[in-house]
């Protein structure tokens, strides 16, 4: 379970509540939130937009990844569609699934279905910056059925000009048999992929994260700043219906 800070609670324990209010009172306060919102909305629209126009920068399109079937190319990555998008999962040799990095975790296991990707003709793919066998392992252990690939042949390449071994969510896109990079981003903008965070904050208590600018008395995930709250009891928090399932964490290889 993830322990809370209660320090701030009441004398119950219980976290602080919200004021209570009317439904119009509560309406009237919503309303003038809802203007906000939409601001929000329609700058996101225009950064959307100003990314779009962004140039592109030429990628080496034989550049080598490692897959199921042993050695492919970047350009492969694609199944023949013309996007790929790619998250560079920064991944920790030697350790068991626990010592995987928990940020990681967190937003793969949210990409699952990825047909409505695939209708608009955009590919999406996981880049582990371990070795493949391991990795795999990794995604085995998760239940992941994303498209795995190893990307340490070649991420120094990929990841040119970045901190290789950071997670980065990169955008691709093909004409013909060239590759071109469109976007990149990382620490934050790889929000993107989640929509627990996304949900958390259209609640009362948000993320419940040390960081967040909350009332006095709302409760707080406890954890080291690194974890970010995305661990209990020392590991990933969805690794533990998988150690439930009877699923072994150890990544060692099998001969």
């Amino acid at each position: 379970m993830t322990a809370y800070d209660s320090s701030a609670a009441g004398p119950d324990g219980a976290p602080t509540l919200p004021p209570v209010a009317d439904r119009a009172a509560f309406q009237a306060e919503l309303d003038k939130l809802r203007v906000r919102e939409k601001v929000h909305t329609r700058e996101g629209d225009a950064i959307a937009a100003a990314r779009r126009r962004l140039p592109m920068v030429e990628v080496a399109a034989d550049l080598e990844l490692t897959g199921p079937d042993g050695p492919i190319t970047l350009l492969d990555a694609f199944e023949g569609r013309r996007q790929l998008i790619a998250y560079y999962f920064m991944w920790h040799d030697g350790h068991d699934a626990a010592g995987q990095c928990e940020g990681c975790t967190w937003v793969t296991t949210q990409v699952q279905e990825l047909s409505y990707l695939h209708s608009r003709d955009i590919t999406y793919a996981v880049f582990c910056q371990g070795s493949y066998e391991e990795s795999r392992r990794y995604r085995d252990f998760m239940g992941w059925e994303v498209p795995w690939y190893s990307a340490l042949p070649s991420h120094d390449e990929l990841l040119v000009g970045r901190h290789v071994g950071m997670f980065h969510l990169v955008c691709y896109l093909r004409d013909g048999d060239r590759v071109y990079e469109t976007y990149w981003t990382t620490l934050r903008g790889v929000e993107a992929m989640d929509y627990s965070y996304a949900l958390m904050d259209l609640t009362v208590y948000g993320r419940q994260e040390l960081w967040e600018d909350s009332p006095s008395g709302w409760p707080r995930v406890q954890g080291t700043p690194a974890d970010h709250g995305l661990r209990s009891n020392g590991r990933p928090i969805p690794q533990w219906s998988r150690i439930e399932a009877g699923r072994s964490d150890d990544l060692t290889p099998r001969p």
